[in-house]
């Protein structure tokens, strides 16, 4: 089985900073893209950050420039750095990877995992 396991999620005020952690444990082959989605009450989830597993990242638009998405490949983890928080930021932040399980055998077939989802809370 593989897990993803989300961690750094608090109440903050306004301006200030959050890490997020995510770990891949399990039985896993290999990982390719990692991403941390967003989703606040009454809004659809919505992709936050992502990154290949070579590194290139893409942002949406709301977070440029204030977070950063980066990834430890020996870990198996992804991090989300979100500094200058805003209320807006206020959501359950999910972790998700493409996945490559050791039961996928000959076939490399990839699966999506998700996390559990971890709550961000910003204060104005």
């Amino acid at each position: 089985q593989v897990q993803l396991v989300e961690s750094g999620g608090g109440l903050v005020q306004a301006g200030g900073s959050l890490r997020l952690s995510c770990a891949a444990s399990g039985s896993i082959f290999s990982i390719n893209a990692m991403g941390w989605y967003r989703q606040a009450p009454g809004k659809q989830r919505e992709l936050v950050a992502h990154i290949t597993s070579g590194g290139i990242t893409n942002y949406v638009d709301a977070v440029k420039g204030r977070f950063t998405i980066s990834r430890d490949n020996a870990k198996n983890t992804v991090y989300l750095q979100m500094n200058t928080l805003k209320p807006e930021d206020t959501a359950v932040y999910y972790c998700n990877a493409a996945i490559i399980p050791t039961h996928s055998g000959w076939t490399k077939r990839e699966y999506d995992y998700w996390g559990q989802g971890t709550q961000v809370i910003v204060s104005s």
